[in-house]
């Protein structure tokens, strides 16, 4: 019964941590440094697991409870995702890698105030875990969204581990454009048939 929102939620999660940005620019470059790697990977998941919980326990909450409120978010969401999705394709053919400048460690204060800066002060945090997130669980019934959460919240652990501690193997790869350009096209597919999931449910209703 719970499966498919968890696994609709990990979906939606990777796809949606996955994407190049500043946040996964940052935590990469750490990580190739060996800068507190067990540390930011803690940190980046803590995060995201309260604002993925606010989410959908608060806006979540609200859309489900709402018919109206219901088929908005989902046409919405649906709508997003595939201008995500076409974002990430657009991306995947702009050839660009990821330049990381080499320097000194850092303290553990200024890694983690940093990590702290590229996650809060990053509007599209609250857009992608709060609203668009909260939005999409809200179209489970009863405990559906909050499975729905742990999935998205079960991505994002993995992600922000996996790329912290394979930072090292991973970084020749990505300094490459072809790297990124696979990536991209893999977020840009999971977010498109996430979203023609969601409209075939508002077609369904």
């Amino acid at each position: 019964m719970f499966i498919m929102p968890f696994l609709q939620g990990m979906g939606t999660g990777a796809g949606l941590i996955i994407a190049i940005g500043a946040q996964n620019a940052f935590l990469l470059s750490q990580g190739i440094r060996g800068n507190y790697s067990l540390q930011i990977a803690l940190l980046c998941s803590m995060c995201d697991a309260i604002l993925i919980t606010v989410g959908v326990s608060g806006l979540g909450t609200l859309v489900a409870n709402n018919p109206d409120l219901a088929r908005i978010a989902g046409w919405g969401g649906a709508a997003f995702l595939f201008w995500y999705g076409l974002g990430s394709l657009r991306s995947a053919f702009s050839g660009k890698a990821l330049d990381v400048m080499q320097e000194q460690k850092k303290s553990l204060r200024a890694v983690l105030l940093a990590t702290l800066g590229v996650t809060f002060l990053n509007p599209q945090t609250y857009l992608d875990t709060i609203v668009l997130l909260g939005a999409i669980g809200g179209q489970f019934e009863g405990h559906g969204r909050f499975v729905f959460g742990a999935g998205a919240i079960t991505a994002s652990l993995m992600w922000f581990f996996t790329l912290c501690f394979g930072a090292r193997l991973l970084a020749p790869y990505f300094q490459s454009a072809k790297a990124w350009k696979v990536l991209d096209l893999c977020t840009c597919a999971i977010m498109w048939a996430i979203a023609a999931s969601l409209v075939r449910g508002q077609i369904v209703l």
